[in-house]
């Protein structure tokens, strides 16, 4: 006797970083769903009939999720109970691929960061556009810490062991993408490919050019905090006030 195929509904989540979105894609792109992942290790847990996953909410290339939704029936072999709710998420988290989290080297980073602090010629950490040369590039960096930070996902990721780092930069002005390049050289850094001399040999050259192309920070991990003015800038119109971004790594 053939039973009736069991009905679940499930709650994931993921870093989109490396999926070209929620929805299933042909297998042969460089970068596929969320939900080709989810059916793979579906399909390990041996039912007698393909699963296939309802997804409730799309999402876009990139795009993280704390909490999606699915549902999904599955058929077992003759003989065979439904599983319940604990074995189906434990045998699917089983069967999941984690994504590769590797630890930072923090006290290199914050090493490195010391050479940055303080007025210098930015040129090798802007990219250049076309008002490039009109700007000086010679920019006053007021702080730069490397903090433990609780993280967007900190009430929602189960794995309460994963530590997320912010990386805060305080200055009067930026060159383009300066922050962006000084948040990814650092990181780089954290990751054993850059060495901390290397940040302060990057800022000699002063060249846009010797900058390494794989130390570029995304734009999705720096956000403006604020922007504060003193007495002095609100009775000088023409001068910056100074801003305050954060980068999470």
């Amino acid at each position: 006797m053939i039973c009736a195929p069991a009905r679940y509904l499930v709650f994931f989540q993921y870093f989109g970083t490396r999926y070209s979105g929620v929805m299933e894609t042909r297998s042969d792109q460089a970068l596929v769903g969320v939900q080709n992942y989810l059916e793979e290790a579906a399909q390990k847990l041996r039912p007698s009939a393909p699963i296939k996953f309802h997804i409730s909410s799309r999402t876009d290339t990139g795009v993280h999720a704390l909490a999606n939704a699915a549902h999904l029936d599955i058929q077992r072999a003759p003989g065979k109970a439904a599983f319940t709710g604990k074995q189906l998420v434990q045998g699917l988290n089983y069967h999941l691929r984690p994504e590769p989290i590797r630890p930072l080297d923090i006290p290199a980073m914050r090493e490195a960061a010391k050479f940055l602090l303080g007025t210098h010629d930015f040129s090798t950490f802007r990219s250049l556009n076309s008002e490039s040369a009109f700007q000086s590039p010679v920019r006053t960096l007021l702080q730069l810490e490397i903090q433990p930070s609780p993280g967007f996902l900190s009430h929602h990721y189960e794995h309460r062991g994963l530590e997320f780092w912010e990386v805060k930069v305080k200055g009067r002005a930026f060159l383009y993408r300066q922050v962006r390049r000084m948040v990814g050289a650092l990181v780089a850094v954290g990751q054993g490919k850059l060495a901390p001399h290397h940040i302060k040999e990057l800022l000699e050259a002063k060249d846009a050019r010797a900058f390494p192309s794989y130390a570029m920070a995304p734009a999705s991990g720096l956000f403006l905090k604020s922007v504060e003015y003193s007495q002095a800038d609100l009775a000088t119109p023409s001068a910056p006030a100074e801003e305050e971004l954060c980068g999470l790594s």
